[in-house]
């Protein structure tokens, strides 16, 4: 479906330059939300035993099984423009959060696997090797919601400009200003496109895929896993706006207080080569 060309219509209805349409829907992205709700057809499931290659042992760390996320079914899921997911085959996602969290300039894969399963791949179901490797399973089902970048956001507990109102221009640094300069200019509809969107795509899953990574989190994540050793760890609000653009995230579970969550992030390019081995993983224990 072309999504892009249902926004850009809806916004002309509403008088919407064409131009400002187009600089808006650059920030747009959609994102896959998967939810166990009643009705719909399941795209793929959450815990239960995956169906793995012939032949295939079950993804561990060294001699510690890895636990069953998410299994989905990649031909299921809605297109989405812009995101390079395989049209078909399965793409499951493996991660000991409680390693993941502790070690947190751990390597790629180290504590996560991203498998996929080609389609017509012979594949068996793979019974767990300890039950708290799989869980319950919950077969899920699939919509979209609309998401922007944390500084075009409104109303999020780390909207990075939710405090700018009360900052005087001399006191805002010159990426904020930058920023501040460009939603003034180029944005003049903002609230009106935003709540477009919205309206449009309104998934609110828990677990997503697509988006983006740009929250404090994910971005000093994402740093401490791609640093050299030895380089220092530091976090801008250009950090994020740099990061947002490189990376997506495969898989991410929504914040749950005093519970790990995990984001599955990669590389657009990655992506693209489906190179899934470089997908790295950030999880977070939320907790006072």
């Amino acid at each position: 479906m072309d999504h892009q060309g249902e926004f850009r219509r809806a916004a002309l209805e509403l008088g919407i330059p064409d131009d400002e349409i187009s600089r808006f829907s650059q920030h747009l992205r959609l994102e896959i939300g998967l939810s166990g709700r009643d009705g719909g057809s399941p795209v793929g499931h959450i815990g239960g035993s995956p169906r793995l290659p012939v032949g295939m042992e079950w993804p561990s760390a060294g001699d510690v099984p890895l636990p069953l996320l998410l299994s989905v079914d990649c031909g299921a899921l809605p297109r989405v423009d812009g995101f390079g997911l395989p049209a078909d085959g399965t793409l499951l996602f493996f991660v000991h959060q409680e390693m993941d969290f502790e070690e947190r300039r751990a390597e790629p894969g180290q504590y996560a696997r991203v498998v996929y399963v080609p389609a017509g791949t012979e594949t068996v179901v793979v019974e767990p090797p300890d039950p708290t490797c799989a869980g319950e399973r919950i077969d899920v089902c699939a919509d979209l919601g609309a998401v922007l970048p944390l500084w075009l956001e409104e109303g999020d507990e780390d909207d990075w400009h939710e405090f700018w109102e009360d900052l005087e221009w001399d006191d805002m640094s010159p990426f904020q200003q930058q920023l501040a300069r460009y939603m003034e200019r180029e944005l003049p509809h903002l609230d009106e496109l935003r709540s477009l969107a919205y309206g449009l795509w309104s998934s609110g899953a828990y677990l997503v895929i697509g988006g983006y990574a740009d929250d404090e989190e994910m971005v000093s994540g994402i740093m401490a896993k791609t640093l050299a050793k030895g380089q220092w760890l530091s976090y801008l609000e250009e950090d994020a706006f740099r990061l947002a653009g490189e990376w997506i995230p495969l898989a991410s579970q929504g914040r749950i207080y005093e519970e790990y969550y995990t984001k599955f992030m990669i590389r657009h390019d990655d992506l693209a080569a489906a190179r899934w081995d470089k997908a790295l993983t950030v999880t977070v224990f939320d907790a006072p």
